[in-house]
């Protein structure tokens, strides 16, 4: 009878641990490169009963503070990424958290690259959704873009970040 319940709890010991590494992978990934090709880091999205958890990894940047968002179509062609389209903004709002009328889904808080050229960061987006109406991954996609300079948090559409200089499509 030893056996059988100590079988029974690695069993469901084992359980335990499928569902925990379930809940932790991520829902979407963008994987991120620059206008050159070199890989540039990656954004993973996983869905939270409150919306979606957004982490990054940046690696070869610029070092200094860089406006990050989250853009409208999953589309990176280099040079410019254009292709990404503006931010996301099922919501129909401002651009920036400063602003009054602000702030789009797609709006981030500045990442900070250190001299190294590495960078994270984590952000949950309330009330967001990776499917559905207003969803990321809509017919054209998402895709993850970070800028050559700081987001000012507040001039419409785009917080005077400048260039676009990696970006990632986002994949489920």
């Amino acid at each position: 009878m030893t056996g059988f319940a100590l079988l029974g709890a690695c069993a469901a010991n084992d359980a335990a641990t499928a569902d925990a590494s379930a809940a932790a992978a991520p829902d979407a990934r963008a994987p991120l490169y620059t206008a050159s090709g070199t890989a540039a880091g990656e954004g993973r999205i996983v869905e939270t009963a409150s919306g979606l958890k957004l982490t990054v990894t940046a690696q070869g940047i610029p070092a200094g503070i860089h406006g990050i968002h989250v853009h409208t179509t999953g589309k990176c062609e280099a040079p410019d990424f254009q292709t990404a389209g503006g931010h996301w903004n099922p919501t129909a709002r401002q651009h920036g958290h400063d602003n009054p009328q602000g702030a789009h889904s797609g709006d981030l808080p500045n990442i900070t690259i250190g001299a190294d050229g590495t960078g994270s960061l984590t952000i949950d987006l309330s009330g967001a959704k990776l499917s559905g109406e207003g969803g990321l991954l809509d017919a054209d996609g998402a895709a993850l873009v970070i800028h050559a300079t700081a987001d000012d948090m507040k001039t419409d559409p785009s917080g005077n970040s400048g260039g676009r200089i990696a970006c990632g499509v986002f994949a489920g």
